[in-house]
């Protein structure tokens, strides 16, 4: 092991922290949970064609398939996207995976039931248009699913500064997060709007403790844990009706 992990993402390096993975373990119960909720409140099975935007190395699209749909994921690392095809079919799970930013995915309108947009919104500078791609490629009905960053003194000190600057506690490369690309759930909110979507609401989530969160990521970071092992360790949790202090979900339907 290194004196001081390699911080990078989308890397092969089986000893690289890879900050963008940590948080895809993290949330990937939460964010499955909350989908088959938000269906299971619509009187919706998970079935029909689903697509991911921001798959990275493609647990959220795993997960889905395993739940029922036909996935298609896509993300704008070859290298994530690569190594998300390969798992796909270690597990033997039929997904398209697409190298493909979220501003211009490329794919047919009216295509899906259900849109995931996973670690898109709070990197994107160009939301606006990643909305219109997803708001286009839905089917009339169709549901969009979201997850994402608040602004917040609080969200300001986890991602810009601890996440990225503090030596100790710092698992993604400088200038991943910006406090411009962290958006307010009202702001989400008239950003759907704009593209014929009708948001229906947003949801907290947040880790068991802070304490667990730290734990989590210093563990990580010196090599003892996995990436498998994070979701446990943090066990993030859904916290409707609270006000989202860093990271929130949230759903609309196309209409």
């Amino acid at each position: 092991m290194r004196s001081a992990p390699l911080i990078a993402l989308d890397s092969p390096d089986p000893e690289a922290v890879d900050g963008r993975q940590i948080r895809a373990a993290a949330f990937q119960d939460v964010r499955l949970t909350y989908t088959f909720t938000v269906l299971e409140g619509l009187g919706r099975a998970a079935s029909g064609r689903a697509l991911v935007m921001g798959g990275g190395r493609g647990l959220l699209a795993r997960g889905l398939a395993r739940l029922g749909f036909e996935v298609t994921a896509v993300d704008p690392s070859r290298a994530a996207t690569a190594m998300a095809r390969t798992a796909a079919e270690r597990a033997g799970l039929a997904i398209e995976h697409r190298a493909a930013p979220a501003e211009d995915p490329g794919l047919p309108a009216a295509a899906f039931d259900l849109v995931y947009l996973a670690d898109t919104l709070e990197i994107t500078s160009d939301p606006d248009r990643v909305i219109a791609r997803a708001a286009h490629a839905l089917k009339p009905d169709g549901i969009l699913v979201y997850d994402t960053v608040n602004r917040t003194v609080l969200s300001r000190l986890v991602y810009l500064v601890a996440f990225q600057r503090l030596p100790m506690t710092r698992v993604v490369p400088a200038g991943r997060y910006a406090a411009r690309r962290l958006r307010k759930p009202a702001e989400v909110a008239a950003l759907v709007a704009r593209h014929g979507l009708r948001h229906a609401e947003t949801c907290h989530f947040k880790p068991r403790s802070a304490r667990s969160l730290i734990s989590a990521v210093l563990g990580r970071r010196r090599g003892r844990i996995t990436d498998d092992e994070i979701a446990s360790l943090t066990d993030f949790q859904l916290a409707p009706g609270t006000s989202p202090l860093v990271t929130y979900l949230g759903h609309a339907r196309k209409v």
